[in-house]
């Protein structure tokens, strides 16, 4: 007899369920990399640090072309202008005032040195160290000194910026000129150059050549003891006396340590030795 037919139950395929993909595993040239961000921090550095040198380089090109061709720093040493300027002034002198010798002089609006103007030039007799005078003589003048009063051109000349110490009783220094009388501190060749110059009691400014004397006038190693300052000597006139101080030896020692001392002491005292009625006083 034949049963009816069944459906045959097979057996169910097993589920595999898929693997998961491995993780890439890292190569060695990547694992010995360093972090983006510490790179990005070094380029930084290395960038701010170009950038600080050039602008110092540049600064300290600006400061040299400064000094060099604008303005510079002097300090009064001795008393031959005052009151006009004391001992322990600090002056800037603009250098570019009077020009040069060149070309460019007639193209640009440089002053021309006139009297009574203060300047600051070379000694002529050492031109490595640095005076500051009054000029008194220009080129062509005709100069004496009657009683320590200034006749230029046969003329009285207003001197209101004129310190004097005692009564007149120099005749070489306050009867200027005298090519009879040789004075103390008298440099030789002056003495016989002056003595060429001298008509009628008179002495004649040659051509590109300054006459200067200190305001001090009793008190001034000037043109009347060592002659005439060259144009070209002439360095600059001062503006401003940018610092002044008082009862303090400007001078520097000659050690470092004693130098070391003398600036601890500047900066220590800075308010007590400071003269703050002349400091940034415009010069005239």
């Amino acid at each position: 007899m034949e049963l009816p037919n069944q459906p045959v139950d097979t057996p169910a395929s097993p589920v595999v369920a898929p693997e998961a993909p491995e993780p890439p595993v890292p190569s060695p040239q990547a694992q010995v990399q360093d972090p983006p961000a510490k790179r990005h921090i070094v380029t930084d550095f290395g960038s701010d640090l170009i950038s600080s040198v050039q602008s110092l380089m540049g600064t300290v090109v600006i400061a040299i072309f400064v000094i060099t061709f604008v303005v510079q720093a002097f300090q009064i040493p001795s008393e031959s202008m005052e009151n006009t300027l004391l001992v322990g002034d600090y002056l800037l002198v603009n250098k570019l005032c009077y020009g040069g010798s060149g070309l460019g002089d007639h193209m640009m609006p440089y002053q021309k040195i006139a009297r009574r103007d203060i300047i600051v030039f070379h000694y002529p007799v050492d031109p490595t160290q640095h005076f500051v005078k009054r000029v008194i003589g220009l080129p062509g003048d005709r100069l004496r000194m009657v009683n320590k009063k200034v006749f230029i051109n046969g003329k009285p000349m207003e001197e209101p910026y004129v310190h004097f110490l005692e009564p007149a009783n120099n005749l070489f220094r306050d009867d200027f000129p005298r090519t009879d009388i040789p004075a103390v501190n008298l440099e030789g060749s002056w003495w016989l150059q002056m003595r060429k110059l001298v008509e009628d009691g008179e002495l004649i400014v040659p051509e590109g050549q300054y006459f200067v004397m200190g305001d001090n006038r009793d008190d001034s190693q000037d043109s009347r003891y060592w002659g005439f300052v060259p144009k070209e000597n002439i360095i600059g006139r001062p503006l401003v006396i940018y610092w002044s101080v008082q009862d303090w030896d400007g001078s520097p020692p000659a050690t470092f340590s004693a130098r070391l001392y003398h600036l601890a002491y500047a900066v220590m005292h800075i308010f007590q030795i400071t003269r703050w009625n002349r400091t940034l006083r415009l010069v005239h």
